[in-house]
């Protein structure tokens, strides 16, 4: 595959069968296919397609198969042995001793009494734990052909951006937008996505004005209905004689009804 992609980057000459003027013009160097030979090591394919690539993954990984622990192989995963019977008679009971697994032996066979973990990830596999698995029936890994790069429009990408969806690229923009907003307000740079969040601000300061002076107007008006309209509070103590107390009173009921602004958005959270 390098020799017949290098040789797609090599200029005809005239020793080259067929060669005509015509070849020799149109004859262009074309600088992705040498990153396409960069990627062309050891056991590599390539798989061309016109389709959606995260189509071709999920094909891939179904294709999934089964594969025995090899000795002198580097484990990609842990194994664990489960505990429970083997079916193994007692005379095998060497395997288990010399990995340092406990086992009993429960109606004339092998049982393992803890799970045990017998490689771990990267370690490799020894020719003891080869043997105890394949007498296990047990094939811990698997074959499976994993994607190593992408190459699309003369650029290289990780795989990994195969796993992006519209719903995490909304959800990054939502997030972005939100940072940005927080950012605006702190700062007063004000931003489009702010102006909402200024404007309800702006009102509810209107809002407060209207309450506590005799201005008004109409959106203000239907609140002071909804607050009038509103439980009473309880509790409290008993009014007293005088006219001071009365003052007192009535500035605390505009100061509840001032806090019920918190029903059109909240403080400064916006």
């Amino acid at each position: 595959m390098k020799k017949a992609i290098a040789q797609l980057n090599t200029p005809p000459t005239q020793r080259d069968a067929p060669y005509t003027e015509e070849t020799d013009g149109d004859w262009v160097r074309q600088d992705h296919l040498d990153k396409v030979i960069a990627q062309l090591k050891g056991n590599t394919s390539i798989i061309f397609s016109n389709g959606d690539l995260a189509d071709i993954l999920a094909i891939l990984n179904s294709q999934v198969r089964e594969a025995p622990a090899k000795v002198g192989s580097l484990a990609p995963k842990g194994v664990t042995v489960p505990a429970g019977p083997t079916g193994l008679d007692p005379r095998q009971t060497g395997f288990f001793g010399n990995l340092g697994i406990a086992t009993k032996i429960v109606k004339a066979q092998i049982e393992i009494v803890n799970d045990f973990d017998i490689i771990q990830e990267g370690d490799k596999v020894s020719p003891g734990q080869a043997a105890l698995l394949d007498k296990l029936k047990i094939r811990p890994f698997e074959y499976k052909m994993n994607v190593n790069n992408i190459l699309q429009d003369g650029q290289i990408f990780d795989p990994a951006v195969l796993s992006i969806t519209p719903e995490t690229i909304l959800e990054k923009f939502a997030a972005g937008v939100a940072n940005a907003t927080a950012i605006s307000l702190g700062s007063g740079y004000v931003v489009q996505s702010a102006v909402p969040h200024l404007v309800m601000r702006a009102f509810k300061n209107l809002a407060s004005v209207s309450f506590a002076s005799d201005y008004s107007f109409p959106q203000a008006e239907a609140l002071k209905a909804a607050a009038a309209a509103g439980p009473a509070t309880t509790g409290g103590s008993a009014p007293a004689a005088g006219g001071a107390p009365a003052a007192e009173e009535k500035e605390e009921e505009e100061e509840e009804v001032d806090m019920g602004m918190d029903l059109f958005g909240g403080g400064d959270d916006y």
